[in-house]
C-alpha cells in the first residue's frame, strides 16, 4: 500500500515527476518549453499552490488563469494535463489527500477551459 500525501516533502516530490513529465511530453512538452524559460522559479510556485490547495498552507500569491490564458492549448491539452497528473498521484501516492488532489486538479483544468472558451466570444458576447 502508497502512503498519502501528507506534506510539503510529498507535494514536492510528485509536482517535481509531474513536471517531468509534462516536460517530455509531445503535446504539452512544447507549450510549457515555451512559456517556461527557468523552471525553478515555476515549480517553487506550484509548490506553494499545492501546499495551499491541498493543507490550506498560505503562502501562495498568483493568478494561474491570468498565466494559462495566452497560450495555445486548448480541451487535448488539459486532457493530457490531467492524464499525466493522475498518473503520477497514482503512482506515488493513494488515499483521502491522493483523491482530493485528482480532485481538485480536475476541477482546476474545467474551470480554466470554460474560461478560455468564454474569452473566444460568440454571438451577443463582447471581449473586452
Amino acid at each position: 500500500m502508497k502512503a498519502d500525501i501528507k506534506n510539503l516533502e510529498d507535494i514536492r516530490l510528485f509536482v517535481d515527476k509531474f513536471y517531468h513529465k509534462v516536460a517530455q511530453d509531445q503535446l504539452i512538452g512544447p507549450v510549457f518549453a515555451d512559456a517556461i524559460e527557468d523552471w525553478a522559479p515555476h515549480l517553487e510556485k506550484m509548490y506553494q499552490f499545492w501546499n495551499a490547495a491541498l493543507f490550506g498552507v498560505p503562502g501562495f500569491r498568483g493568478n494561474p488563469f491570468a498565466k494559462h490564458a495566452p497560450l495555445p492549448i486548448n480541451a487535448a491539452h488539459f486532457d493530457r494535463w490531467l492524464s499525466l497528473f493522475n498518473e503520477t498521484i497514482d503512482e506515488n501516492f493513494e488515499g483521502e489527500m491522493a483523491e482530493d488532489a485528482k480532485n481538485r486538479a480536475v476541477l482546476m483544468a474545467e474551470m480554466f477551459l470554460r474560461r478560455l472558451r468564454g474569452m473566444t466570444g460568440g454571438a451577443g458576447r463582447v471581449i473586452m
